[in-house]
């Protein structure tokens, strides 16, 4: 139960994180406002959270586990790469890009935080999103016996670093018409240089 209790309060604390992350930024972000947004003290926090650092490693943590929760729910794994690829990036939009603004703002301060501190945080939080697009096409290439004429790690990169672009460019200038054209048309590059076939094609 003791566990049970801990493992609530650090989702507590990560929530109220996230909240004031959203508000203010890594510029407003103190240990004392988490406390306060939280309804904790600020020694529980620090016990709970010894440092900020360790903070925002769990907040980076909650963001891996929504994007990976997202394409868990949306994609039809069985319906093969190409497919998985449209459907993962325009589920991915619709739900964490264009309805969570802010929420995408905060990862890239994360990201440029760690950059001029500790580059650690940067790399593990992109080496995380890899992961979750990796595994996503790697089961929808399982599910419907296909193969891919590039590792799926290689894929997942580039789906990340394309993905990214599309969401900076949204964030400086909004066009819903343009960015659903382009993800369509990135996800159409990305399949063709999958190139994905059947396992054991048919002779």
């Amino acid at each position: 139960m003791v566990y049970v209790r801990v493992l609530e309060r650090e989702q507590q604390i990560v929530a109220a994180t996230t909240r004031v992350l959203r508000v203010t930024g890594i510029a407003g972000l103190t240990m004392r406002a988490v406390a306060a947004e939280a309804e904790i003290s600020l020694g529980t926090l620090h016990y709970v959270f010894p440092s900020k650092d360790q903070l925002l490693r769990s907040v980076i943590d909650s963001v891996i586990t929504e994007l990976a929760t997202v394409l868990r729910d949306d994609v039809d794994l069985d319906k093969g790469v190409a497919h998985a690829l449209q459907q993962a990036t325009s589920s991915f939009w619709s739900r964490l890009v264009e309805t969570d603004v802010r929420g995408q703002i905060m990862q890239y301060e994360l990201t440029t935080y760690s950059l001029r501190s500790e580059k650690t945080m940067a790399r593990t939080q992109y080496a995380n999103y890899i992961s979750v697009v990796s595994e996503l096409y790697e089961r929808a290439a399982s599910a419907a016996g296909e193969e891919c004429a590039i590792e799926f790690s290689e894929l997942a990169r580039l789906s990340v670093a394309a993905t990214d672009g599309l969401v900076l460019q949204y964030l400086a200038d909004p066009d819903h018409d343009r960015a659903i054209r382009d993800l369509e048309r990135v996800a159409a590059m990305l399949a063709a240089l999958a190139d994905p076939r059947p396992t054991h094609p048919r002779r």
